[in-house]
């Protein structure tokens, strides 16, 4: 479960991060997170995690939501049945939270932006 989300930071299962991070389905969490284009979210960028095939993927796109998903990410991820919810991180989290139980999720979070 994720704690709390707020710029620069957030905390997971009690341990705080401040750095982009990966949480995989099976609960591990791979930080610091770099992407190769900053504020774009490529499939590059989350190679790893789409590869645990997990049912759903979860991006927090930054506090304001400034990290934008390429479209060839969200048709790779469609074609291969995997369900995409990019969302600022506060929302991101709340769908995080709700889903993690019943679901094999997978989720990338951009701390600040």
């Amino acid at each position: 479960m994720i704690d709390r989300c707020e710029f620069g930071s957030i905390v997971i299962d009690g341990k705080e991060y401040a750095s982009d991070l990966i949480i995989y389905p099976d609960g591990h969490v791979d930080e610091p997170w770099l992407r190769k284009a900053g504020h774009r979210l490529s499939s590059d960028d989350i190679d790893n995690l789409i590869e645990f095939e997990p049912e759903v993927i979860i991006a927090g796109t930054g506090v304001s939501g400034l990290m934008k998903p390429d479209r060839e990410l969200e048709k790779l991820l469609h074609q291969r049945g995997i369900k995409f919810l990019p969302a600022p991180n506060m929302k991101a989290m709340e769908l995080y939270n709700e889903l993690c139980a019943r679901k094999r999720v997978g989720a990338c979070f951009h701390l600040t932006c």
